[in-house]
């Protein structure tokens, strides 16, 4: 089997990663913080100092980073992928990043022989951990054929997208789409509340109804808990990029924008350091007045 290379062992990629190790695959990894990769090297991975040692030790290079910057210095900076002499020459990142950065990256690694495939993955950590993603790829048709034993360790349904750059369009598509769907689902909670009718009852409304879903089913169990589970929501970012790129396009999105402003209120009165739901429901707690 293949030598991979996995770089960013953060929560997201330490699920991923494992998963690989776990379908038997040989695993080189890299974190700029050190302690991130120690599970996946207890699990047999070996470490290696930088981007650029990782493609020199491997057939193929994966990603999944937290910014552009991040990417941009894995790519082309100092030890960076664009200049590895030897080994790997297909980079496979599954970053949630903005179109162009990707693109960006390509147009500077082609001429050095890499060939990028841009990636993107649906789901939280726990969902990573379990090998349960959704993953969408874009760019070279053949490698997306070529490596699907590889996706299969880490994802559930498996879909190529088109051309390079489109799953991060898909990835900033599905936050803009998840964020307007949980803040619309605690408003008409919050509205129902408000007229008598606890959460639980509309938990039941909704699980017996044509919007009923697997989405809308976790959202309204962490409503009904009480229980948001602390971890830095990376929704609001993938919304920024969305919006970004739609006012490049000219394409108007009022409901986007409008859910945009409701994470930064949430950000401004110090609500957001959970999952999406439960920055939701502590946003409406404070313009509701809600006291806790």
């Amino acid at each position: 089997m293949k030598t991979l290379g996995f770089i960013g062992c953060g929560g997201m990629g330490a699920g991923m990663a494992a998963n690989l190790l776990k379908a038997g695959y040989s695993l080189v990894v890299n974190d700029l913080n050190r302690a991130q990769a120690k599970s996946l090297e207890a699990q047999g991975a070996a470490f290696k100092d930088s981007p650029r040692a990782v493609a020199e030790s491997c057939d193929l290079v994966l990603s999944m980073l937290p910014t552009n910057d991040a990417v941009k210095a894995v790519s082309l900076g100092k030890g960076g992928l664009i200049e590895a002499t030897a080994g790997a020459k297909v980079w496979i990142d599954f970053s949630s990043i903005d179109k162009a950065t990707i693109v960006g990256a390509d147009a500077e690694l082609s001429p050095k022989g890499w060939t990028v495939v841009d990636a993107s993955a649906g789901g939280v950590e726990e969902v990573a951990a379990a090998g349960q993603l959704a993953l969408w790829l874009s760019g070279s048709k053949a490698l997306f054929d070529e490596h699907q034993p590889i996706f299969r360790a880490m994802g559930k349904s498996i879909l190529h997208v088109g051309e390079l750059g489109n799953a991060k369009l898909v990835k900033n598509a599905m936050a803009m789409l998840a964020a307007v769907q949980h803040l619309s689902i605690v408003e008409i909670g919050s509205w129902l509340k408000k007229g008598g009718l606890d959460d639980a009852t509309f938990q039941t409304i909704l699980k017996n109804s044509q919007q009923d879903s697997v989405a809308t089913q976790r959202i309204m169990e962490i409503v009904v808990s009480g229980k948001y589970k602390p971890r830095k929501s990376w929704m609001p970012k993938d919304v920024g990029f969305g919006l970004d790129m739609a006012r490049e396009m000219e394409v108007p999105m009022p409901f986007v924008s409008l859910a945009s402003q409701m994470f930064a209120i949430a950000q401004a009165t110090g609500q957001d350091g959970y999952e999406a739901t439960g920055i939701a429901c502590n946003v409406y707690d404070v313009i509701n007045g809600v006291k806790k």
